[in-house]
């Protein structure tokens, strides 16, 4: 048997696709395939050239052939060391132990150095055993927190100790597999009960897939929280390079990678068929977009082509969607809403000039619609877990608590960065903000500050504050001194705009991109007198970098990941990791440039106003997909909003350069008095405006959580928006409206946001409350409270619960001037210590109820509440009745009580909220 037919391959197209990668690389081929000169076993062979042929392009910019080499090698070597190895059918090795990278981390060597701490304590378990430990391994190594949308490495998660849900799923699929195990990361793109997603782990054993929380270990497999939530999922997928041999339905195809979907491994699912038709009811090959309605935009879920025949099918749950379909030049296009009972759908596609033959294709008006998600699941219990089991699961995880905790105790202290602060002679608060933030990368920030010369050490403050939080953890001393060094040549001529300088000449960061040395690069191509001329004029670099780099489109899942430099290097990128190396190489020359905000334009800054890049013709790219990255979107919804973190993913690139004079237009918000006037216009929460693009709209990148955007003119394409309101109610549907409107250039529109009312009423969920709960509240059975309370059952170590303290922390200000008080129980001492340290509202209490006896009383009284998994929220009236109960992961829930408080205060109630 050869070695091709042992792994299934195509070989023939990996000869093709590698040989078509050969052809268009031309600035690194000896250092990519010098490596395939070497004598090779045909199996090591076989592998590195699979990795080539179906590795995204950024990896063939910012990586060498012996990195690739000497990870397939291990990878090998690791398959002969573990038992298990050779019980791993060989498909399953190829795509889920192989691959080097999970999502969009940058790579690093973490499967050598995981392999060397977890290989000695998983060796002697069953495969099934060894997963379990694995995960309480990862716990031990990080926690939840959310961040910007860029994913870190593997081992910048064990330098940091914290990674939201798509980072510690993307470790913890590299741990499996750094010690052989098929492992791969799932995501459900969108919630459609609520505005967030989430990402989690399957791995491979006793021949079938397991599901586990990342970094959340459970005392068994196919457990974790996020199990009665994903039974209203509407898809759950995961990515692999490559074709799709294995049993799973594909529902998003590409030549390059492939998506594939395991939804109903997980929720009750339908079969939903879109034909593609023209006007006169012939079919037509087109791009069809399953998208859901999730954070005020309508999300692709599932991107498939309907072929010649004009019919294409998905498997998914049972809520609504919106399809929307396009022709390749994006000419014909149609858009439809689809309810939950639709099974067969035929959707007509039509051109821009014939908008009003459909009511969800319209230039002017309005529309409402409302959109429910797959119903609420009857809780039910998970895998039966003993006593023993249980008791033993509680103490692996407090010793995993203690192992992290200790970890983090090492990073560097408030007094060590006060005492480096006074020796470099900058302000102690700075310095401690930066080196705190900066976790267990501390270290290396410090060693920066104390290697740069005194002059040059208030400039490096400030270009560590223009970094992003996240930045500070993965961002070494060779890097920060590239730029500290090549910006402080340019920082005199600029000392009457400091501002413009520090963010957009100083900072390195121009997107997403990895933070990697760049501007001595540049600096090095170019003599004296072309960089003057380019600074006089940098259009003319624009100009430069064009001929020099080819774009090509649909390679790369995740468009604008390579680093500024790789991707000079290499000659060939896509469109926005091209923009990005025109900004980067600006910097370099300490010409002020940017992506600008709303459609990431390339841009520089002359004569005290911003400059779109012009070439000869307008120049338009357009890709389809889901963004930057489908891990992004864990962000999108978990990240603080704050001007540093601006965690908005970035639906696709659509690079489009403008001559001077084809002008722009303006977009202003105003606060209307229809609908419900008091809800706050909040993007990404409640509203979103997006552009009509090739028969396809596209949301506007204003930041996510941005508030306070009413009587602002934004700068604009000219062309059709759509701009879209959402109220969720409580069982998770949402009365949504359409806004249609043209912009011309030169033109102002003012356009209302209005948002439709609930008219929910608030129930009353139970007359009285469990005796064991009561004590918490009140001394007598009959006392009647002075205001409404909320009850609170938490678990500070697991996600849902940092998702509700997060969002407390946010209503913090709110609720300091309100006259309600929360209870805040936990079961353990050391939860309490957790809570203790949290920023929680002035008139909050923590009680410990060590067994949840009182939690355990809740279902005899609430059908809402089942078994004892953590968040419970209860609203508890003044007569102490039940008005409103949460369980589990859901995000908006403080915001959802504020309401429900809102509407129990009583009308003469004075409040100064």
């Amino acid at each position: 048997m050869t070695v091709q037919q042992e792994y299934g391959l195509n070989r023939q197209d990996i000869a093709d696709k590698l040989a078509w990668k050969r052809q268009q690389i031309s600035g690194r081929k000896q250092e990519l395939f010098g490596v395939l000169e070497q004598p090779l076993e045909p199996e090591e062979r076989l592998l590195l050239e699979w990795l080539y042929a179906y590795m995204p392009l950024h990896d063939l910019a910012d990586y060498d052939g012996e990195y690739f080499l000497k990870h397939v090698r291990h990878v090998l070597q690791v398959r002969q060391n573990m038992p298990w190895g050779t019980d791993i059918p060989d498909e399953l090795f190829v795509r889920f132990v192989l691959p080097y990278r999970v999502n969009n981390e940058n790579i690093d060597n973490s499967r050598i150095v995981i392999y060397d701490e977890l290989a000695p304590r998983v060796q002697q378990l069953s495969l099934h055993d060894a997963i379990l430990e694995t995960n309480y391994w990862c716990h031990e190594r990080a926690t939840y927190i959310g961040t910007d949308i860029r994913t870190v490495s593997p081992l910048t998660i064990m330098r940091t100790a914290l990674g939201r849900c798509g980072e510690q799923s993307t470790f913890t699929v590299t741990a499996l597999r750094s010690v052989g195990i098929p492992a791969r990361q799932c995501y459900t793109p969108r919630w459609a009960h609520c505005d967030s997603n989430h990402a989690w782990v399957e791995a491979w054993a006793d021949g079938q897939w397991h599901y586990l929380g990342a970094c959340e270990p459970e005392p068994v497999l196919d457990e974790g929280w996020f199990r009665l939530p994903a039974k209203r999922a509407m898809l759950v997928n995961t990515r692999i390079a490559g074709p799709a041999d294995g049993p799973e339905e594909v529902c998003s195809t590409h030549p390059w990678y492939n998506e594939i979907n395991m939804l109903d491994r997980y929720a009750a699912t339908r079969t939903l068929t879109v034909r593609t038709v023209d006007n006169h009811g012939q079919p037509l090959a087109a791009e069809v977009q399953y998208q859901q309605y999730n954070a005020a935009e309508f999300f692709p879920l599932s991107i498939l082509n309907s072929g010649d025949n004009g019919i294409v099918s998905l498997t998914t749950g049972y809520g609504d969607l919106l399809l929307h379909a396009r022709t390749v030049d994006g000419q014909l296009w149609g858009v439809q809403l689809v309810s939950a009972q639709e099974m067969d759908v035929t959707l007509v596609l039509t051109t821009d000039a014939q908008l009003e033959a459909s009511p969800l294709k319209q230039s002017t008006g309005t529309l409402q619609w409302k959109m429910s998600p797959p119903p609420a699941p009857t809780a039910e219990e998970g895998p039966a877990v003993t006593d023993a089991q249980r008791e033993r699961h509680e103490q692996r995880v407090q010793e995993g608590t203690a192992i992290r905790t200790a970890f983090e105790q090492t990073f560097v202290t408030a007094e060590q960065a006060k005492a480096a602060a006074e020796k470099w002679q900058l302000p102690v608060a700075d310095i401690q903000s930066i080196l705190q933030s900066a976790k267990g990368n501390g270290a290396e920030i410090m060693a920066f500050l104390e290697q740069c010369a005194s002059e040059h050490r208030g400039l490096a403050l400030r270009l560590l504050q223009s970094l992003r939080p996240k930045d500070l953890h993965d961002t070494f001393t060779v890097s920060l001194h590239d730029h500290l060094l090549g910006a402080a040549e340019y920082e005199g001529q600029w000392s009457s705009d400091r501002d413009t300088f520090n963010q957009y000449v100083l900072c390195p960061r121009v997107h997403f991109e990895m933070i990697a040395p760049y501007r001595s690069y540049f600096g090095s191509l170019w003599n004296e007198q072309q960089k003057a001329d380019y600074r006089q004029h940098p259009q003319q670099l624009a100009d430069a970098l064009q001929q020099q780099i080819v774009v090509l489109e649909q390679i790369d899942r995740y468009p604008g990941m390579a680093t500024p430099a790789g991707a000079h290097r290499l000659g060939v990128t896509d469109s926005l990791s091209r923009d990005i190396v025109f900004v980067a190489a600006a910097r370099s020359l300490g010409i002020a440039a940017r992506l600008e905000p709303l459609n990431q334009l390339p841009q520089y800054w002359q004569q005290h106003e911003w400059h779109d890049l012009q070439t000869g013709a307008a120049e338009r790219y357009t890709q389809s997909g889901k963004g930057v990255a489908e891990d992004a979107a864990n962000d999108l919804f978990t990240a603080v909003p704050s001007a540093d973190e601006n965690p908005t993913a970035v639906p696709s690139h659509n690079n489009i350069l403008l001559a001077a004079d084809d002008g722009k237009g303006y977009v202003v918000f105003r606060q209307s008095t229809e609908g419900d006037s008091a809800q706050e216009p909040v993007y990404y929460q409640n509203f979103t405006l997006a552009l009509l693009e090739q028969g396809l709209y596209r949301t506007l990148h204003l930041p996510y959580g941005g508030k306070q955007v009413c009587d602002h003119p934004y700068e604009v394409l000219p062309g059709q928006y759509r701009l879209t309101t959402g109220t969720r109610l409580s069982d998770g549907s949402v009365l949504g409206r359409f806004a249609y409107f043209t912009v011309t250039a030169s033109d102002t529109v003012e356009t209302p946001l209005v948002f439709r009312p609930a008219h929910e009423e608030v129930p009353i969920l139970s007359e009285q409350l469990p005796d064991k709960v009561r004590q918490w509240i009140a001394p007598q059975p009959e006392a009647v409270l002075p205001s409404s309370i909320i009850l609170a059952w938490l678990e500070p170590e697991r996600e849902p619960t940092k998702h509700l303290l997060r969002e407390w922390s946010e209503w913090q200000q709110e609720w300091n001037h309100r006259p309600e008080a929360l209870h805040l129980l936990v079961q353990h001492e050391r939860e309490r210590e957790m809570l203790i340290t949290q920023p929680l509202p002035r008139q909050s209490s923590i009680a410990i109820d060590e067994r949840l006896e009182a939690l355990a009383q809740l279902p005899e009284v609430l059908e809402q509440v089942r078994g004892q998994q953590r968040p419970v929220v209860l609203v508890v009236d003044e007569q102490q009745r039940i008005r409103f109960s949460v369980q589990g992961y859901k995000p908006g829930t403080a915001s959802d009580v504020v309401k429900i408080l809102d509407q129990l205060m009583p009308a003469n109630a004075e409040s100064d909220h």
